[in-house]
């Protein structure tokens, strides 16, 4: 099997051990998520903690796909982590990335990264009564804001994907993970920065007090930016329990 591996120039010192952990990911190592796609887990590397991110292992057709055509998600998510730390875009520090090739493409990938211990999650915002949650919104759609004016489509911009902290002066940093899908524009568009949040939260209070914040920065009419936005994320919300009705009907008569 060929492997191909590429590091952060910062942590080169470390390749030995990263090097490691890759071939033993399998049997050691503490379990975040293991998800039916991927499974992630925490390593001590040195006096950081690394968080490493096993891609599924893509079928025949994706393996070729991987190898010829499309840069794979570990390299992407590599890739995407230093575009988003240079334009100021907070997530965990990119530490490396590892590929194995077999006869036919792609076997299995890995993207690593620091691991950063999080407050909490956008998704608290959405599913507890979390203390401070207006203004965690209004700094964290300014964050958004900036991610927008700097052309960077973040297609993943879902709850469970930014990890949130509060800093020694009270406010709130933000970082993005599950980096492997991004758009970039020289400019992006209205009808393309509202589409862009339409899958954070289905509460209509919170779509209002994002709206008012983004509408302030963007110097657009509140009532604009809310039904933009509320309509984006009303569709979204229809599609995705329409899915769920579908997935559920036809679970029911496989059985």
């Amino acid at each position: 099997m060929k492997p191909i591996q590429h590091f952060n120039p910062l942590f080169v010192s470390l390749q030995k051990e990263l090097t490691a952990v890759i071939r033993e990911f399998g049997s050691s190592g503490t379990v975040l998520e293991n998800g039916k796609r991927n499974v992630i887990k925490i390593f001590p590397l040195g006096v950081i903690n690394a968080n490493v991110k096993s891609f599924k292992i893509p079928k025949f057709y994706n393996k070729i796909v991987y190898r010829y055509f499309r840069k794979s998600k570990a390299k992407r998510s590599f890739e995407y982590a230093n575009i988003l730390m240079q334009n100021g875009i907070g997530t965990p520090q990119p530490i490396a990335y590892f590929e194995n090739y077999d006869t036919v493409g792609l076997h299995d990938s890995y993207y690593v990264s620091e691991h950063l211990q999080a407050d909490l999650t956008y998704r608290e915002l959405v599913e507890t009564d979390y203390p401070d949650t207006e203004n965690i919104l209004r700094q964290f759609t300014a964050f958004s804001f900036q991610l927008h004016e700097k052309g960077i489509e973040f297609l993943d911009h879902s709850p469970g994907n930014t990890l949130i902290k509060k800093n020694e002066e009270g406010k709130y940093d933000f970082f993005l993970v599950d980096l492997n899908r991004m758009k970039f524009h020289k400019q992006m568009s209205f009808e393309t920065r509202m589409k862009n949040l339409s899958r954070l939260t289905p509460k209509k209070e919170m779509v209002m007090i994002m709206s008012d914040a983004y509408a302030k920065l963007y110097s657009r009419p509140y009532v604009e930016v809310f039904d933009k936005m509320w309509g984006y994320t009303s569709q979204f919300q229809e599609r995705y329990f329409r899915k769920r009705r579908l997935k559920k009907r036809f679970i029911f008569w496989k059985k």
